[in-house]
């Protein structure tokens, strides 16, 4: 298990490298080339560049988060050929330079959602809050506006102004999409570009949808068990596997993630480790990563990892904000940092009982 942690470079990131660098047993970074719009051929130099800046810090870029895929892939229209090429392109430049990871998800319009970016708790940390309740007050067309005026004046991953800018054409595009044409459109992909992904040994490793179900009537086709094992099925190479996140599929509380994991030997190639803390049906706050903090067995998720012989990179997931620091919301320095301490722990007396 390769602990990491996410790094959202110089421009935009409040946490530098030299701190990162710090924590004891973390090895490396995931990170991506933020200012990238999905579709785009990666600049190659841009590619050394940022291994570099990471490697010149005393770390390894174990892998990039995310490599955007083109809407126009998503709902397969006639231009997505060409965005598949250039994804293709981009990957064969990132297993040329070593980087043999890919975190990327198949959302529609909205990587992520959440009612509330800081909502405080009984300490005063504050943490990330989904209601479903209050997300079925606002108009889709104003989410955008609703997550900025939350984010602390910060640039939020997956919300990118450019982007959202379009967000009334997306719903647009989106027209027509159902659960079976979104899964098509993903396999279609897949298998294109699988024989680069062999040629240059890149895992591609698809998100767990956030939440796991359909927000805003768009659809979620990877939500747990029975999807994922339905994708690896369709397109049954060890390259196209799953970036595990705890948080989302947490999200539906009936998700046997310990289960889920030890049924996908050889297709977990990342794990995103949180600990939510579920109120109601569609209501939950993302926790410590201490497990007693909310209503995850982190021990018991570490352990079906190395019971099924994972050794990919490992970060910890969106952490609450604390001791006053001001951040990118769910990236700040502190909280993170102790959820590395307590993820390891675990790690190092699972092993070393196992080991005995």
């Amino acid at each position: 298990m390769k602990m990491s942690m996410r790094w959202f470079g110089e421009a935009q990131d409040t946490v530098k490298l030299w701190q990162i660098r710090q924590i004891p047993g973390l090895v490396g970074i995931i990170s991506t080339l933020y200012d990238a719009l999905p579709g785009q051929d990666w600049p190659e130099e841009r590619i050394k560049a940022l291994k570099h800046q990471v490697e010149e810090a005393g770390l390894k870029l174990l892998g990039i988060e995310s490599v955007n895929v083109h809407d126009d892939i998503k709902v397969g229209a006639g231009s997505r050929d060409q965005y598949i090429e250039n994804y293709i392109r981009t990957i064969e430049k990132l297993g040329r330079n070593d980087i043999h990871l890919v975190c990327y998800n198949f959302m529609p319009v909205f990587d992520w959602v959440r009612s509330d970016l800081f909502k405080v708790r009984e300490d005063g940390a504050t943490v990330f809050y989904y209601d479903q309740a209050q997300i079925d007050q606002i108009v889709p067309e104003k989410m955008f506006e609703q997550m900025g005026k939350n984010s602390g004046g910060y640039l939020l991953p997956g919300w990118e102004p450019e982007r959202m800018a379009n967000i009334k054409r997306l719903f647009e595009l989106y027209q027509g999409i159902d659960e079976t044409k979104l899964f098509d459109n993903l396999v279609y992909f897949l298998k294109a570009i699988m024989p680069v992904c062999d040629k240059y040994d890149v895992n591609m490793a698809i998100h767990i949808d956030d939440p796991a179900w359909s927000v805003f009537g768009l659809p979620r086709i990877v939500t747990g068990l029975d999807p994922i094992q339905k994708l690896l099925k369709a397109v049954d190479n060890p390259h196209n596997g799953v970036t595990l996140c705890s948080g989302s599929l947490s999200s539906k509380p009936d998700n046997d993630i310990p289960a889920i994991i030890r049924s996908l030997k050889g297709r977990v190639h990342f794990a995103h480790l949180r600990n939510t803390k579920h109120h109601a049906p569609g209501v939950f706050e993302e926790a410590a990563h201490y497990s007693k903090d909310g209503s995850l067995d982190m021990v018991e998720i570490i352990k079906a990892l190395l019971d099924i012989g994972f050794d990919g990179p490992v970060r910890p997931d969106h952490g609450r904000a604390i001791w006053g620091e001001q951040s990118l919301p769910g990236y700040g320095l502190y909280d993170r940092a102790l959820g590395v301490q307590y993820l390891l722990g675990i790690y190092d007396a699972l092993t070393h009982h196992m080991e005995g």
